[in-house]
């Protein structure tokens, strides 16, 4: 049971880790690149299905990371303190949301942000967003490695 999680929430950690790399790579350039009344219309139209694609993405990672750490922990497995710290960096992945994403992006949505600092605000938020890049790759890493350290170790 414990392998299982763990390579579930390695797979689930790189998806992520992937999608919000692909955002920052791809959307962030894109939206920079737009009038602010455009941008603000665009996310208006759909900030509602990037919310739906990434919170259950970012939140099943962390759930996972958080099991697998318990049953590898449970079980006397190598990785397991990995594990723990692939779960400890998802929770902060997590925890960006309420930190910032969800006023920035109410305002977005909602267009309650003056046009002129919609500029200042988008690079706020790409700020944060590489954060967030950086901290999803870190529990990806450490899930990976914790992999790696079952596949190698007496307990695997």
């Amino acid at each position: 049971m414990a392998t299982t999680l763990v390579i579930l929430a390695v797979a689930v950690l790189g998806l992520t880790a992937g999608a919000l790399l692909a955002e920052g790579a791809v959307l962030i350039p894109f939206w920079r690149s737009l009038p602010p009344d455009s941008f603000l219309d665009w996310y208006r139209k759909n900030g509602t299905l990037l919310l739906r694609f990434f919170g259950p993405l970012e939140a099943a990672a962390a759930l996972l990371a958080i099991l697998a750490a318990i049953a590898s922990g449970a079980s006397g497995s190598s990785g397991a303190s990995l594990l723990a710290a692939s779960s400890l960096l998802s929770l902060l992945v997590l925890a960006a949301f309420p930190l910032y994403f969800k006023q920035a992006n109410t305002s977005f949505t909602e267009g309650t942000i003056a046009l002129d600092r919609v500029p200042g605000e988008l690079r706020r938020w790409a700020r944060w967003h590489w954060a967030r890049v950086v901290t999803a790759t870190a529990a990806f890493l450490a899930g990976l490695l914790a992999a790696l350290a079952r596949g190698a170790g007496p307990a695997a």
